[in-house]
């Protein structure tokens, strides 16, 4: 069947200019679907819309383009800038993207804090920090800065440092912080002490050992033995983790090596990370949609989209094999970094091995993932049949919703809806609820909750836009639009009987399963049946009810929270002489909580559009 461009694009494609520059393809609704970049937008635009075109994924994506926008830029580089915004901006659904693609954990060192503390984070900013990162897992980080802090004993907590605290903490008692807070340390002495454990990150532990090992002697022979066992103890904690760091070179070499394994449609690239001359850590990213694409493609790729989110780019860039414009990521790489930057493709030596190494490495961990991806799967189907079995459902629950309530004396309630699809979250679907109609009353917020969900059910049946976030944007199915094949709700049978007059009311009673979830016994109650059900206790089908109610509740709380600290400082600022509910959303949009506000000069307050500058003192004189 032969391919007609729609009439939309042919006349896009007859006035493409011959420059660099950046295109995205959009479909039906206007949502784009594919972003890409070209030295020449005329000849790679055209490409997608000849009779043949280079691949199945290809044809796909062009079945799916009803209009397309470019941008044109300066240079090839700016358009790989360009590129990379904006697949962060639209995760365009045929785009090689990381899997997974959250925010990754990095170490962060508030070095330009007076007193810098260590802490964990999912986002670089420019703030004078120093980062390390990132990780693939968060658990690691914390396991990493849990032995660093028995080396280099740095701060925690939030106190305002002036080194005259009548007494220090927990942490200083148990070694676990140096005590600045009272004077133990200066600030030099402190900060000496972060930088070495910078150091250390960036794989320099030589002049580390050195010192302790100078310190602990100089405690010796001082007759300090106390001290001489806090230097000892830190020493055997550096052997402890340097045991663990490869020496790959002799020549102090900064290398990240970058290989990659591949599989039925699944991609796994390793990296090793080498620091001074040390393997320093490794880590695996997965990548999606990436079948049908060649090595070159996936790895460039990959490249422009880990370098653009990495703490540090290194001198040499070890690869398996040739990537698409290397010229330009290697321009694009020296700009990060500051200095020059080579991809490399080794062929011989020991720079050849250690690519190798981390092929194989690749390799082994997708075929890790891949049985551990069949055992869930198998998990899930297992589950889901133990379901249809005990509740007697007429069709394996692959779509399960459930719904729980949260509050504080009935106050600032907040209702959850979860959804689990093939035994799996799938929070893109999750709804939070502020109820509205009642106060400490369960059944009537379950009530609330249940009738907003059906009535946006029965709104997107019949074609009306009923997300709000979705008002003057292309209409798109949302979760709204799909009935659960089993409905949970957390509670007994009060709360079972809610809801079954709820799908009653919208004639939904044939069509929706409904079970109650005890909490105590965990026991799981249908409709007209005075019998509950009780699951086998080590049954695949009860670990998933568990799972899924779980979740809900998780889900429920959190938004509670956020709203109880949304009223506290509705409730604070509606105090404060001047500020009325438009002076306090704007107060609250500015600086995002009351904290923001507090740590805020007068001059800042002031410069918020609205806000005068009486106001802005009154609220400083208050808030202080």
């Amino acid at each position: 069947m032969s391919y007609e461009v729609p009439e939309r694009i042919e006349t896009v494609l007859k006035n493409l200019p011959t420059v660099p520059g950046v295109y995205l393809h959009k479909d039906k609704n206007g949502k784009v679907i594919y972003v890409g970049k070209a030295i020449n937008l005329r000849s790679r635009v055209r490409s997608y819309f000849r009779p043949k075109v280079d691949s199945f994924k290809t044809e796909r994506l062009r079945d799916k383009i009803a209009d397309l926008e470019i941008i044109t830029t300066e240079s090839e580089l700016e358009a790989l800038l360009l590129e990379n915004t904006l697949i962060k901006k639209y995760k365009p659904y045929y785009n090689i993207r990381l899997k997974d693609d959250k925010r990754y954990p990095y170490i962060k060192v508030h070095w330009g804090d007076p007193f810098p503390k260590v802490t964990v984070t999912r986002r670089m900013v420019r703030d004078g920090a120093r980062y390390f990162g990132p990780y693939t897992s968060v658990w690691a980080v914390h396991q990493t800065l849990d032995m660093l802090r028995r080396i280099f004993p740095f701060l925690s907590c939030d106190r305002t440092i002036t080194g005259n605290d009548p007494r220090a903490c927990l942490y200083f008692d148990i070694k676990l912080c140096n005590g600045p807070c009272i004077g133990a340390v200066n600030q030099e002495e402190y900060r000496a002490m972060i930088k070495q454990l910078m150091d250390f990150l960036n794989g320099k532990s030589e002049h580390i050992t050195r010192d302790i090992k100078r310190k602990m002697l100089v405690a010796s022979e001082n007759l300090d033995f106390e001290r001489a066992a806090r230097y000892r103890d830190q020493l055997r904690a550096i052997e402890k983790i340097v045991e663990k760091q490869k020496v790959i070179s002799a020549a102090k070499a900064d290398q990240d090596v970058v290989a990659f394994a591949r599989d039925e449609g699944d991609a796994c690239v390793q990296i090793f990370f080498i620091r001074h001359g040390k393997l320093i850590g490794r880590e695996y990213f997965l990548l999606e949609n990436t079948d049908g694409e060649n090595d070159e493609t996936v790895l460039g790729d990959f490249l422009t989209q880990f370098y653009d989110s990495a703490a540090h780019v290194p001198k040499e860039v070890l690869l398996p094999s040739e990537v698409e414009e290397a010229r330009i990521i290697e321009q694009w790489l020296k700009q990060k970094r500051g200095t020059k930057v080579s991809l490399q493709i080794p062929q011989r030596g020991q720079k050849k091995e250690l690519v190798d190494m981390a092929a194989t490495n690749a390799a082994d961990t997708l075929a890790t993932l891949r049985q551990q991806w069949a055992a869930d799967r198998s998990k899930h189907v297992t589950a889901m049949n133990e379901l249809k079995e005990a509740l007697d459902l007429p069709t394996q629950p692959s779509r399960i919703e459930c719904y729980d309530i949260s509050h504080t004396q009935g106050t600032n309630t907040v209702g959850s809806m979860v959804v689990f699809v093939q035994g799996a979250p799938r929070k893109s679907d999750y709804r939070r609820f502020n109820v509205k109609s009642v106060t400490n009353d369960d059944y009537g917020a379950m009530k609330e909750v249940l009738t907003r969900r059906f009535e946006r059910y029965k709104d997107a049946s019949n074609g009306e836009l009923t997300d709000p976030n979705q008002i003057g944007k292309p209409r798109r199915e949302t979760a709204w639009a799909l009935l659960p094949d089993l409905l949970i709700v957390d509670g007994g049978k009060g709360q079972l009987a809610m809801a079954v007059e709820i799908l009653e009311q919208f004639d939904l009673q044939d069509e929706v399963p409904v079970v109650g979830l005890a909490k105590r016994e965990e026991e799981l109650f249908l409709p007209n049946n005075p019998v509950s059900v009780l699951l086998d206790r080590r049954s695949q089908g009860l670990y998933l009810v568990q799972r899924v109610r779980d979740e809900a509740h998780r889900f429920a709380n959190e938004g509670h929270r956020k709203r109880r600290s949304k009223a506290g400082t509705a409730s604070i600022l509606d105090s404060i002489p001047g500020v009325g509910p438009k002076r306090r959303k704007l107060l609250i949009d500015q600086f995002e909580s009351l904290d923001g506000i507090r740590d805020a000069t007068v001059e800042e307050i002031a410069s918020v559009p609205g806000i005068p500058v009486e106001v802005a003192e009154s609220v400083k004189a208050h808030l202080d």
